[in-house]
């Protein structure tokens, strides 16, 4: 059981995720212009992984993973730092970004009834209430009259966001069961480097298209790996070892909302009846989830 004074940093944590990643889904649309999704998620890993060796050398904490977190560092960097990130920069290109946000973010279908089956979490009729309501938001969101069906490429895209959010789940539920033998940030570098060793062979020989380099495209690239990536990545990590599983996965549902907000603000993308009526479902849910904790 988590300690009652763990608590404040764990929920400060989730804050964190929330407005970097929430933000990060409209810059991540503007990079997707002049890079290919796959080098996109290259780059993001390799400056990521750059932050988070060079951060362990200083700190003096660099090493080797024990053998009892082999699993976890393949687990997560395959799902979570691999594939998530790939699937998400290809779904972003053909839906917009506050839809993106919150199709990538159902994690709660998933999650809730793998933490009861497999983690042996209990699930409170409030909490059943909270994930009901918030999924009759995401339904809402995701109903049939808001996708193009004749756009193959709009039905790809939601697809592979839902998918996306499929593989999230299954790596929240491996953190959550692994008996860690070193800290998160430890295992980070290593994680990173699992994932290059995928996606970099797959954009080398894939027909991907040529960059086109610019100052905005640097920082954005530079806002991914270090914020986006090598911070926010840790800070869920570990926020999801300090909350019950379908906790954090109602948590990160404040992400799809901050999305909207920034696509709202930054890329002026519509907001529908259909936004916003899941988007109150979805906050209703969340209020009930955050009255669990007293």
């Amino acid at each position: 059981m988590v300690h009652i004074k763990t608590l404040p940093f764990a929920w400060l944590l989730l804050a964190l995720v929330v407005i970097i990643w929430g933000s990060n889904w409209s810059i991540m649309k503007i990079g997707l212009r002049s890079i290919d999704p796959l080098w996109f998620a290259a780059a993001r890993l390799t400056i990521a992984l750059c932050a988070t060796t060079l951060l362990l050398f200083f700190m003096g904490r660099f090493r080797w993973p024990h053998r009892q977190d082999v699993p976890i560092v393949f687990g997560v960097g395959i799902m979570q730092f691999a594939v998530f990130l790939v699937l998400i920069n290809e779904g972003l290109t053909s839906v917009n970004a506050g839809r993106a946000a919150v199709l990538a973010y159902t994690t709660p279908l998933w999650v809730t009834p793998g933490a009861h089956f497999f983690l042996n979490e209990a699930v409170s009729r409030l909490k059943l209430l909270g994930v009901s309501i918030g999924l009759c938001g995401l339904i809402i969101l995701f109903n049939p009259m808001g996708f193009d069906w004749t756009d193959p490429a709009v039905v790809k895209g939601n697809g592979l966001l839902l998918i996306a959010a499929l593989v999230w789940a299954l790596s929240i539920l491996h953190v959550r069961k692994h008996q860690w033998k070193a800290s998160v940030l430890e295992l980070t570098p290593w994680q990173l480097l699992v994932a290059l060793f995928i996606v970099v062979p797959i954009a080398w020989f894939a027909d991907t298209r040529p960059v086109e380099w610019s100052t905005e495209l640097v920082w954005i690239l530079l806002y991914n790996g270090i914020l986006g990536t090598a911070l926010a990545q840790w800070a869920s990590i570990r926020a999801t070892q300090l909350l019950p599983a379908v906790t954090v996965s109602l948590g990160f549902l404040m992400v799809p909302l901050a999305g909207i907000f920034f696509s709202v603000i930054w890329l002026h993308e519509p907001v529908t009846l259909t936004l916003a009526l899941g988007t109150l479902f979805i906050v209703g849910g969340l209020l009930l989830q955050s009255n669990l904790k007293k």
